[in-house]
């Protein structure tokens, strides 16, 4: 945490837009008109907060509050986050983290937060929490915005990523957008997929050869394509 609490203020206080510069004049316009805007400043101050109160009240109770209701995880098949962690008892000492990287759709209705978490007993390992708008569009004036993760995963690893100097973000292009109805939202097989109110950012996550997963955040780019910014498989446990 020793960048991170530094950076994750100023990202706060700043409201950084794609790379991580200032809002344009457009964007501080299209905020004060209330309009749908993005803002991964956002999703630090959601992981701050998060972070938090998993130190606070213990690891699953945060799970637990600031999950969604459809929210899903991996354990190692795709489940209900709300059914898995109803009445699981928190840990002695909770899992610590720090996010990495940010990527948000255009519209800002949903971002996705990677870094490294570390535990207790030494482990470390990657995550990637992908965290959406509660009532988008919907919210009204004077409201405050509420964040909540529908997807959550941690992954362990051999040696902890490097740290970054700064929390790096990436926003999507305003110009692009996916098709009305793709991908699919609905639970399918053993995978699940979503996107962005404004189709600009897409995500699945899916169960593989028995037990493994692969996940992928794609962002819109400006010439009309989509790029890979984040993926990760895991293998399934050796028998």
């Amino acid at each position: 945490m020793r960048i991170f609490a530094v950076i994750g203020i100023a990202l706060i206080l700043t409201s950084c837009a794609s790379g991580g510069g200032r809002p344009s004049d457009r964007e501080r316009y299209d905020r004060v008109m209330g309009k749908a805007v993005a803002n991964p400043s956002a999703i630090v101050k959601a992981e701050l907060s998060f972070a938090r109160l998993a130190q606070e009240e213990g690891q699953w109770s945060a799970f637990r509050k600031t999950a969604a209701d459809e929210a899903i995880m991996f354990t190692p098949g795709l489940v209900n986050a709300q059914q898995w962690l109803k009445g699981k008892a928190d840990p002695a000492q909770a899992v610590d983290w720090q996010p990495h990287k940010i990527y948000m759709s255009c519209d800002g209705s949903i971002g996705v937060s990677t870094g490294a978490w570390q535990s207790a007993s030494g482990t470390t390992g990657h995550f990637t929490t992908i965290w959406h708008q509660e009532n988008f569009g919907k919210r009204k004036p004077g409201k405050d915005v509420e964040w909540k993760w529908i997807f959550d995963d941690g992954v362990p690893l051999t040696a902890p990523l490097a740290e970054p100097d700064y929390v790096e973000t990436e926003v999507a292009s305003c110009k692009t957008k996916v098709p009305a109805g793709f991908p699919p939202t609905e639970q399918a097989g053993a995978g699940r997929s979503g996107r962005s109110a404004d189709g600009s950012l897409i995500w699945n996550a899916s169960s593989v050869d028995g037990g493994g997963r692969i996940v992928f955040v794609d962002l819109a780019q400006d010439d009309g394509s989509f790029k890979r910014v984040h993926e990760y498989k895991v293998d399934a446990p050796a028998p």
